[in-house]
């Protein structure tokens, strides 16, 4: 089944709660009146009522039904005040926390932390910081992940695979290469991929040396140490993940090699850099970033996403909700 068909079939019906804190983006404001008319998710809209009313007429846009919350009205404000300041445990005050949650991705946040939303989409008119801070320093990471990662969907035709980390961690450790293959495996699962994980490198099974290979290496051994229950192989080059004749030559015998369904790549610059190669290059459909080992899902757009793209990582969001 289509990727975006079998999501919808999870999340339809079940009211997920989803916030928007970019409630005068355009973009926003179309992906939110499609997914409350397909009844895919319970959309909640950060802004000025006034203003967010006046976007949505301007461009036909029907909001009926759709929550609106201005955070500086809003009857919750005080409430999730409180709560920010005892779980940021004396990093802020409550002067402070006033006037952090006067802004909306902020406040957005704090509305997932608090089980009033189920998860967020932002970034459409933010920076990729101004989505993650906020969700590192209120829902913070879960259990045995130190950081977040972000994954792509990739996907053409009958094809899908995951890429990571295309988004976050500039040249992650060993430790954190290995948190990262895990946690990718566990998003695999959530869109139907069976998880079969390229640890990828510029060498296969010691065919070249040095300090980038070694951490590729260590990465494999303790993702395989914490996660038995996946497939995990590496380091492997991408041809010798991806191709079955290449693979039965430099590394015959492997689970992975020549089947790979999920590629972790060294460090940002060689994930961004692939993701992209295979979406203009490929003619891959990417999907992301799927912001990974949060405890609450919270998603960052590019700003250069379009209507479609924030309506399908909302639905992408809401399927998170249900990972246990």
């Amino acid at each position: 089944m289509e990727l975006f068909a079998s999501l919808t079939e999870k999340i339809k019906g079940k009211a997920i709660k989803i916030v928007f804190p970019e409630g005068t983006e355009p973009r926003i404001l179309g992906a939110v009146a499609r997914l409350q008319a397909d009844g895919l998710v319970t959309p909640i809209v950060l802004g000025n009522e006034a203003e967010v009313t006046k976007v949505a007429a301007d461009n036909n846009f029907d909001l009926s039904g759709v929550t609106v919350i201005d955070p500086a009205t809003s009857a919750d404000f005080d409430e999730l005040v409180a709560a920010f300041v005892e779980r940021r445990k004396g990093k802020n005050t409550e002067e402070q926390a006033r006037k952090m949650l006067l802004d909306p991705n902020y406040f957005g946040t704090m509305l997932v932390y608090a089980d009033k939303a189920d998860g967020m989409v932002s970034g459409a008119v933010h920076p990729t910081g101004d989505t993650v801070r906020p969700a590192l320093q209120i829902i913070k990471t879960k259990p045995g992940v130190s950081r977040t990662s972000g994954a792509f969907i990739m996907s053409k035709g009958d094809e899908r695979y995951l890429f990571s980390d295309c988004a976050i961690n500039i040249n992650p450790n060993a430790q954190e290469l290995a948190e990262i293959a895990v946690a990718s495996a566990e998003t695999a699962e959530l869109f139907d991929i069976e998880p079969r994980v390229a640890m990828l490198s510029f060498s296969t099974k010691g065919s070249a040396k040095g300090d980038e290979v070694a951490k590729v290496q260590e990465a494999t051994k303790l993702a395989q140490a914490a996660a038995p229950q996946y497939k995990i192989d590496g380091e492997l080059q991408f041809d010798a993940s991806y191709v079955p004749v290449v693979a039965n030559q430099k590394a015959p015998g492997s689970e992975v090699a020549g089947k790979a369904t999920v590629f972790v790549f060294p460090e940002l610059q060689s994930g961004n850099i692939g993701y992209k190669i295979a979406q203009r290059f490929g003619g891959f459909e990417a999907v992301g970033p799927i912001l990974q080992g949060l405890n609450k899902p919270v998603s960052d757009l590019s700003r250069g996403a379009n209507e479609e793209d924030v309506y399908k990582l909302a639905i992408i969001t809401a399927a998170q909700t249900l990972m246990k």
